[in-house]
């Protein structure tokens, strides 16, 4: 009887065991909520009860935001993979590879032009899922790409900052894009395009530095944490405690740092009454025309 015992029940636990896939639910930071992962998605990753704003996917967000979910991606140029070759407890290439892998991207910036309530625009995403939207050549040249396009092309600008800061794997080579991306900026403002930020969570250092602080109209989405240096290092250097909400989107809206904190919900709607506004051309003129 030995093979009855050895091969039914394990059969039985088997068939009676059920697989849950471990991102079914997700919980809010904030309140500790617990959400369907459909759910989510469908309500742009944001919390319905706490009205918390989680990370967003590129693929998503650009979805939410062009007219029909219709763009197209702008191929940018080739940069050196690891000037430095850099190593610490793993090459450089190798932690490019993984992120590779991972998000299905070549690196942190993705650019792509379309369509809002039938405006062209320009809009470049951060991937902070990206060796934390790190900005290095490759997200340095993507950006650039991105900002002479506008010009080339008369369209606004939109940039969704996510980024931890200057990627330290590239050393002087990742400082370097941040007056780079400044100069480009700079282009943009000279041909007399509009140039928005949309500083998501979070966005810090050598981003916070350079064009994440630039824009024309300078948004957040509800909760960002927004700065150069973090909350921590601060206080340790001058000693003291920081205000409640230091560094948080709707701190920085009272103290005059941001113009705007926008719910993700109604970011689309705002963003397109921006660029009509700003190119003195009302959305969905072109149809109209």
């Amino acid at each position: 009887m030995n093979w009855i015992s050895n091969v039914v029940p394990p059969k039985i636990r088997s068939f009676l065991r059920r697989e849950t896939p471990e991102n079914l639910w997700v919980k809010c930071p904030d309140s500790g909520e617990l959400i369907f992962h459909k759910d989510l998605e469908s309500n742009l990753y944001v919390v319905p009860g706490s009205g918390y704003h989680m990370k967003m996917p590129v693929k998503a967000r650009l979805d939410s935001l062009f007219d029909n979910a219709v763009y197209e991606t702008l191929p940018t140029p080739d940069v050196p993979l690891d000037p430095l070759k850099f190593r610490d407890v793993k090459r450089y290439v190798d932690r490019l590879k993984e992120n590779r892998l991972k998000t299905g991207a070549a690196d942190a910036v993705k650019i792509c032009t379309g369509q809002i309530e039938g405006l062209d625009v320009t809009v470049a995403v951060q991937d902070f899922e990206f060796l934390g939207g790190s900005l290095g050549m490759a997200a340095g040249e993507a950006i650039v790409t991105g900002l002479l396009h506008a010009v080339a092309t008369q369209t606004p600008f939109i940039i969704f900052t996510a980024s931890g800061g200057a990627r330290m794997q590239e050393g002087m080579f990742s400082l370097m894009q941040m007056p780079r991306t400044t100069v480009a900026v700079q282009r943009l403002r000279a041909a007399k395009l509009p140039y928005i930020v949309v500083l998501t969570n979070p966005t810090t250092g050598g981003v916070t530095a350079s064009y994440a602080m630039l824009g024309d109209i300078q948004i957040a989405e509800p909760g960002a944490v927004i700065g150069f240096a973090g909350a921590r290092v601060i206080e340790q250097t001058i000693r003291e405690r920081l205000p409640e909400g230091f560094q948080r989107a709707e701190y920085l809206q009272v103290h005059g740092m941001v113009d705007m904190v926008v719910r993700r919900q109604d970011m689309r709607a705002t963003l397109a009454r921006l660029c009509g506004l700003l190119t003195h051309r009302p959305a969905f003129e072109q149809e109209a025309a």
